[in-house]
């Protein structure tokens, strides 16, 4: 059975880090951004913190992304179960598993309490990872 594009849900994916403050904000936001809307995006953290890393927001403004506007959010047991592919960003945290979720861990520094010029690598690792999962998720109509 084919599905009609009009009808065709989009895939879904979670971001996960501890305090869903740097990493999991940069993925999501690079992935908001770059999926042009094909891609269904969250992000959470299972202690969130106060607010976003400013040096990520400062980073993520320098490739024309703000991220100002967001907010640190709390993982849910929905959040997992609406998503398709959820991603932890190597920082140790526990998820809910469920049984036809794919489950990736990016292993990848901890921009907290780093300036800007530590958090540009991470950054671009990041988003070298994020147009893979573009690519493999919902590639660009020809």
């Amino acid at each position: 059975m084919t599905i009609a594009p009009e009808t065709a849900t989009k895939p879904s994916v979670l971001f996960v880090c501890v305090h869903n403050a740097g990493r999991s904000q940069m993925a999501a936001a690079y992935l908001a951004h770059l999926g042009a809307g094909r891609i269904e995006v969250r992000s959470a953290g299972s202690a969130p913190a106060d607010q976003v890393n400013p040096a990520a927001v400062a980073a993520m403004l320098e490739e024309g992304i703000d991220m100002s506007a967001e907010t640190p959010k709390i993982l849910t047991d929905g959040a997992v179960r609406a998503s398709d592919v959820v991603i932890t960003m190597g920082c140790g945290d526990t998820c809910p598993i469920y049984p036809g979720k794919r489950y990736e861990d990016w292993v990848l520094d901890d921009p907290a309490g780093q300036g800007v010029d530590a958090v540009r690598p991470i950054r671009d690792e990041i988003r070298r990872r994020v147009e893979a999962l573009i690519t493999e998720l919902a590639p660009a109509p020809a």
